[in-house]
C-alpha cells in the first residue's frame, strides 16, 4: 500500500442508473465499509441485501420537497470536506457528529435525456440536479482524502483498486476520478446553461464535447488526434458523421473524419438517390438518378480519377447490388459513408481479398425529413480561438431570371442541383452539371475565372451543353466567356457585383440563361 493511501470505510450511494449499483455495494460491505444512500438507490441496494443506512438517518432530516432535499447538510458535506490531517477539522468533525466519507458515487439526473425526447419545461427544470453535482465537487476538491465516482463504468476498476490496495484508494486514482467528476459536472452544466440561453452568441460558450474516438493520426502521421461529438443542443437532432457507428475496417484518421463529413454534408442535401465522391472535402463526382446503383455510376464517371482513394456517401442505405459493384479490384475508397447498410453488405466487404483490412463503413442512421436548422452553430479554430457562426441552411430565396432567356425545364433541373453541390465546395467555387451529375469541379481558386477554366478541364466534353453554378458573384465577365466558350448553356450565382450588367449582357451575346439567388455561399 502506498503512502497516500486511503482506506475507505464509508460510502455514499446515489445513482439515478442502477446498472452494477447493486453488486457493487455488495462488493464494498463485504469489505466491512458502511453503505449511506438514498431514496431508490438505497431500495435496490436492500433489494440485493446489502445493509444501507440512509442518509436521512446521517442528517438527522428527512427527504424533502419532492426530493429536491436530502444530501444538503453539513453531515454529508462535512464528512466529504473536512481535512483528515487538519487536527482543527477532525476536532469540529467530532463536536458536529460529523464521520468522513472516503467514497461517493453519483451520476446526476438525466437532464440530458429530458432535452432529448423533448420533455415539458417544468419536467426538464426538475431534472436539473442539485445534490449530485455538490457532493461531486466536494468530493473532488477533497480527493487527498475521498474517492468521486460519477461513471458507472468506473465500478469495476474502483474495486480492482480496492483489491490492489487492502481496501484502499491511491492518490493517482482519486485524482484522475476527481478530474473525470468536474468534467462531468463542466459538461452537465453546459448543457443547462444553453438551454436557458436565449441569445446565439452569449459573452462565455461553453460547449459540452464527448470523446467518440481516437483518431488513427491527426491531418499527418506525426501528430495525434481524436472526434469529439457535440450534443443535439449545439449539433442538431439529426444524424452526424461524429455520432457514426463504424462497422468495419481499421481506426478513421482525422482527414478521414473531414472527408466522411463533406460527403455526408454534401449527399443529405441531395434528393434521392444521390452518391457524392469527395476527395480532400470537395466533391469529385456526384449524380442523382432513379436508383442508388445508377447515381453511383454517374458519380465515379465525373471524375474516376480523382475518386480512388475518395469518400463515397450516400442518402440511403446500401444496397447489396451497390456493395457487389463498388468492391472491385480497380477501384478504392477509403470510407463508405450512409445511413445503414443493408444484410449482407459489411460481410461482402470484410471477406474481399483486397477490400476486408482497409475499408472502412460509417452508419449515421436514418437522414431526410428533418428541418434544418439555421441556428445550429457551427465552430472551426483559429489561432488562439474559435470563430462560430450559424450554420448555413440549403433554403434559398427564389432566385429570378436576370437574363433574356429563361432556362429550360432541363437547364432548371440541373441548375438547382448546381447550387446545392457548390455549397460543398471550397471557396472559390464553380461547378458543371449536364443531366443529373456533377462533370467539372473547380475548387480553392484565388479568382473566380481559374476556377471556370479548372471546372472546364476537369469536365472536357462534358462541359458541353452542361450548366455553371458559382458559390459567389462574378466580379467580371470573364468567368461567363470562360464558361461559354467550353459550351456551358445557363448559369446561376448569387449576383451583387458592380459589373452585374456586364455579367448579364455578355450571357445575353452568348445564349446564356443566368438565374440570380441573391445568397451568398462561400465555404473557406
Amino acid at each position: 500500500m502506498t503512502t497516500d493511501a486511503v482506506v475507505v470505510r464509508r460510502a455514499l450511494l446515489s445513482a439515478w442508473k442502477k446498472d452494477g449499483v447493486a453488486a457493487f455495494g455488495k462488493a464494498l460491505a463485504a469489505r466491512g465499509v458502511e453503505v449511506l444512500s438514498t431514496g431508490g438507490t438505497a431500495k435496490c441496494l436492500r433489494d440485493a441485501g446489502v445493509p444501507v443506512r440512509d442518509v436521512s438517518d446521517l442528517t438527522g432530516f428527512p427527504e424533502m420537497m419532492d426530493g429536491r432535499v436530502k444530501t444538503l447538510h453539513p453531515r454529508v458535506h462535512g464528512g466529504l470536506l473536512h481535512l483528515r490531517n487538519n487536527a482543527g477539522h477532525v476536532a469540529e468533525a467530532a463536536t458536529h457528529g460529523i464521520v468522513p466519507i472516503d467514497l461517493v458515487l453519483v451520476d446526476l439526473y438525466p437532464f440530458e435525456a429530458a432535452l432529448a425526447r423533448g420533455a415539458s419545461r417544468e419536467e426538464t427544470i426538475e431534472m436539473i440536479d442539485i445534490g449530485g453535482p455538490a457532493m461531486i465537487r466536494s468530493a473532488s476538491k477533497n480527493h487527498e482524502s475521498v474517492v468521486v465516482l460519477t461513471d458507472l463504468a468506473d465500478l469495476a476498476a474502483t474495486l480492482g483498486e480496492l483489491e490492489t490496495n487492502a481496501g484502499a484508494t491511491t492518490l493517482a486514482f482519486r485524482q484522475r476520478m476527481a478530474a473525470k467528476a468536474f468534467r462531468r459536472t463542466a459538461s452537465y452544466d453546459a448543457l443547462i446553461a444553453n438551454w436557458l440561453t436565449s441569445e446565439p452568441f452569449p459573452e462565455r460558450l461553453v460547449v459540452p464535447l464527448e470523446l467518440r474516438q481516437r483518431a488513427r493520426y491527426g491531418e499527418n502521421p506525426h501528430q495525434e488526434g481524436a472526434v469529439y461529438a457535440l450534443p443535439p443542443a449545439f449539433a442538431g437532432a439529426e444524424a452526424h458523421v461524429a455520432s457514426a457507428t463504424q462497422l468495419s475496417g481499421k481506426e478513421l484518421s482525422y482527414n478521414n473524419f473531414l472527408d466522411a463529413s463533406a460527403a455526408f454534408e454534401a449527399v443529405r442535401s441531395l434528393p434521392r438517390s444521390a452518391a457524392v465522391i469527395v476527395k480532400h472535402r470537395n466533391p469529385c463526382g456526384a449524380a442523382v438518378r432513379a436508383n442508388q446503383l445508377d447515381a453511383f455510376e454517374r458519380a465515379l464517371a465525373g471524375d474516376p480519377l480523382s475518386a480512388f482513394g475518395g469518400i463515397l456517401a450516400l442518402n440511403e442505405p446500401m444496397s447489396l447490388a451497390l456493395a457487389r459493384r463498388v468492391a472491385v479490384p480497380e477501384q478504392f475508397f477509403e470510407v463508405l459513408v450512409a445511413p445503414s447498410f443493408e444484410e449482407g453488405v459489411t460481410e461482402h466487404f470484410v471477406a474481399s481479398v483486397k477490400w476486408g483490412k482497409s475499408v472502412r463503413l460509417l452508419a449515421t442512421g436514418a437522414v431526410g425529413g428533418e428541418a434544418r436548422d439555421a441556428a445550429v452553430r457551427e465552430f472551426r479554430s483559429i489561432d488562439g480561438g474559435v470563430l462560430v457562426q450559424q450554420r448555413d441552411v440549403p433554403a434559398d430565396p427564389e432566385s429570378r431570371c436576370g437574363t433574356r432567356r429563361d432556362p429550360t425545364a432541363t437547364e432548371a433541373a440541373d441548375l438547382a442541383l448546381a447550387f446545392g453541390l457548390v455549397r460543398h465546395v471550397t471557396s472559390n467555387a464553380i461547378v458543371f452539371v449536364r443531366g443529373g451529375e456533377l462533370v467539372g469541379c473547380g475548387a480553392g481558386q484565388m479568382s473566380r475565372v481559374d476556377a471556370v477554366e479548372l471546372a472546364a478541364r476537369k469536365a472536357g466534353e462534358k462541359a458541353q451543353g452542361a450548366v455553371m453554378a458559382s458559390d459567389a458573384f462574378f466580379p467580371f465577365a470573364d468567368g461567363i466567356l470562360a464558361a461559354a466558350r467550353v459550351g456551358i448553356t445557363a448559369v446561376i450565382q448569387p449576383g451583387g457585383s458592380v459589373r452585374d450588367e456586364e455579367v448579364t449582357r455578355t450571357c445575353d451575346a452568348h445564349g446564356l440563361a443566368m438565374l440570380l439567388t441573391g445568397r451568398r455561399h462561400f465555404r473557406h
